[in-house]
């Protein structure tokens, strides 16, 4: 009974989040819903996995790999967190997007390891645009720069932009930084590289999604929302 209920409690939150995703979106914009599943065991995953959920974001390296072993589904696995230039090695390969780039040492040790691997890497350029000490990532100005240097990349593809809000943040300062980087992306989407395509703006999570989504998101990380008690 207790399973059961815990199965109908999750279900009925992943169909609450995706009616407020699909009333908050506007008719052309296709929100990828990823749920944040760090510390929550696979049993979780799988289950909401069963759900409809596909995709789910990890922040530990040795977390990522032990859930990736214990699972034969399918999963699209997204690592969300700070990485470390040492870890990149055991995840190139096995997440279908990292959006934590925060530094030129890591795109550049991204690239070596898909050279190694002789496959093709997809990330997002991590973007500290309220200027946030204890966060890691580019200044906004910055992402010229960065983008001119990753012209350079051959095996890295930048497919778009990522950023986390203050947690204290009231709602016209959560615009504000959303909309300066939905405006940044929007310019660096008419940028024409082969490795460089912006399609991907990842803003938003449990507490602030749907300023994200009205400002022009369409990635949100949902973890305690869904997994909570």
């Amino acid at each position: 009974m207790e399973n059961n209920l815990i199965d109908s409690t999750m279900q009925s939150r992943i169909n609450n989040i995706r009616q407020q995703i699909q009333t908050l979106r506007k008719d052309d914009q296709h929100v990828l819903l990823v749920a944040v599943s760090k510390t929550c065991p696979i049993e979780q995953i799988e289950l909401a996995y069963n759900f409809g959920i596909k995709d789910f974001g990890e922040n530990k390296v040795n977390e990522l790999l032990n859930k990736i072993q214990s699972t034969s589904l399918p999963i699209n696995w997204h690592f969300i967190g700070h990485l470390q230039t040492n870890k990149v090695k055991y995840i190139v390969g096995k997440v279908v997007l990292i959006h934590s780039v925060d530094s030129i040492k890591l795109l550049q040790e991204i690239e070596k390891e898909s050279k190694k691997k002789n496959i093709e890497s997809e990330v997002l350029l991590q973007i500290n645009v309220s200027g946030e000490k204890t966060k890691y990532g580019f200044k906004i100005d910055e992402i010229n720069d960065i983008i001119n240097i990753s012209k350079n990349l051959f095996y890295t593809k930048i497919v778009g932009l990522m950023t986390m809000a203050p947690f204290e943040a009231d709602t016209e300062s959560l615009k504000d930084i959303f909309n300066r980087l939905h405006e940044k992306f929007i310019d660096m989407s008419r940028e024409k590289s082969d490795n460089i395509n912006m399609k991907i703006l990842s803003m938003g999570m449990s507490g602030d999604y749907k300023e994200a989504i009205l400002s022009g998101s369409n990635c949100v990380r949902i973890g305690s929302y869904i997994f909570k008690g």
